[in-house]
């Protein structure tokens, strides 16, 4: 069969990728036609549009984009039309994906979306929109289930596929392994998570680097990715003694003692890794205060979301300075009973996002799915 799918950041593109490799084990025949990355297209996916050229992070970020995002659209919607795809398979990016998905529904193509819209955090009418458009939707964090319920609408929850990334990953190696690879040495080591777009780099990076400038009884490393140009990393990194590791986080993360983290997936990487964090985010100022009036939640990391509790501290805005980082690292890294508490819940995170194999309950659904239509 054929199979369109279309993941707009990253964490898709990996999500994704494992996804594939599942459907193509029920699918023999599956040709995939995909938005999304480097994984994507090394499982068998003939790439389109890579997400480098599409993640616009912010309210703001997105209107400057406008143009750029509708000429998107109308790209996306001819190219599907052309190849004429028995299902689409959406990776989270609702913005866009809510949009096609509608476009699909349209011209009658089996819409299935993996990793629901933050439905539950702001625009909840958007429900009515997936019940009509989208045929199964796989939810990944427990509570969703529950939510969608109260729209009297029925969604498959599937546990989060970082699980599966991490525990069948055989790219990872020990200490003594990694530290040689990259010319570590023997201190303690931090990993440094800026994001993964250019502008979370450029915010979150330059005060990373300023708050950890002083410490000597550590080793800083960067977790940096292919798709910004290494000069853009060496440019911020100049003049401190940190390290610039490419494409490695989980490695880095298996060997790291402590983290500064970017807010997004990899709040919940460091934490399935079990490594105490704390999580920065500084928005466009004016993409924050539109963010602020319409989503509601008291957090916005993955592990206090959904531990609902602060387990790991969230340091936002204005809050996310030089003083601020450096008092809450200091927390993280010589206050045992603060480490031993974010343990605790580490382990109760874990038992709550389900167990592994959502890849694979995933693929075998929409396999199902699927071979009903033809019979």
């Amino acid at each position: 069969m054929r199979y369109y799918i279309i993941a707009g950041e990253a964490s898709g593109d990996l999500h994704a990728s494992n996804m594939m490799k599942e459907l193509a084990l029920y699918d023999t025949d599956a040709d995939f036609r995909c938005w999304g990355g480097d994984m994507m297209q090394k499982n068998g996916g003939k790439l389109v549009k890579h997400y480098k050229d599409l993640a616009f992070m912010g309210f703001m970020e997105v209107l400057l984009n406008l143009r750029t995002i509708f000429k998107n659209l109308n790209f996306c919607e001819q190219d599907i039309i052309a190849y004429n795809p028995d299902a689409l398979i959406l990776v989270d990016y609702p913005g866009f994906n809510l949009r096609i998905a509608r476009f699909a529904h349209e011209h009658n193509i089996r819409v299935f979306y993996y990793i629901s819209p933050q439905v539950w955090a702001w625009k909840q009418s958007r429900v009515h929109t997936i019940k009509k458009v989208v045929d199964k939707m796989f939810v990944i964090l427990p509570f969703e289930k529950e939510f969608y319920a109260r729209f009297n609408h029925e969604v498959f929850f599937v546990g989060h596929p970082l699980l599966d990334a991490i525990e069948n990953n055989e790219t990872l190696v020990n200490k003594s392994i990694l530290f040689e690879t990259h010319q570590l040495d023997d201190r303690p080591l931090v990993a440094l998570l800026p994001g993964s777009r250019m502008q979370e780099i450029q915010k979150m990076l330059s005060v990373m680097l300023k708050a950890i400038s002083s410490y000597k009884e550590f080793q800083f490393v960067v977790c940096a990715v292919n798709s910004i140009d290494k000069e853009i990393y060496k440019e911020f990194c100049a003049g401190y003694d940190v390290k610039i590791v490419f494409n490695d986080t989980y490695n880095v993360l298996n060997n790291a003692y402590a983290a500064l983290v970017t807010s997004g997936t990899a709040t919940l990487e460091a934490a399935l890794f079990n490594v105490p964090q704390v999580v920065c985010y500084d928005a466009n100022i004016v993409s924050y205060i539109i963010a602020k009036n319409l989503v509601k939640l008291e957090f916005i990391s993955l592990v206090n979301l959904i531990m609902e509790k602060e387990v790991v501290t969230e340091l936002i805005q204005k809050d996310l300075n030089v003083d601020r980082l450096k008092k809450e690292f200091d927390d993280i890294t010589k206050n045992e009973d603060k480490r031993n508490r974010i343990f605790d819940d580490y382990a109760d995170l874990r038992s709550r996002v389900g167990g592994s194999g959502a890849s694979k309950k995933i693929a075998a659904i929409i396999y199902e799915d699927m071979m009903k239509k033809v019979k």
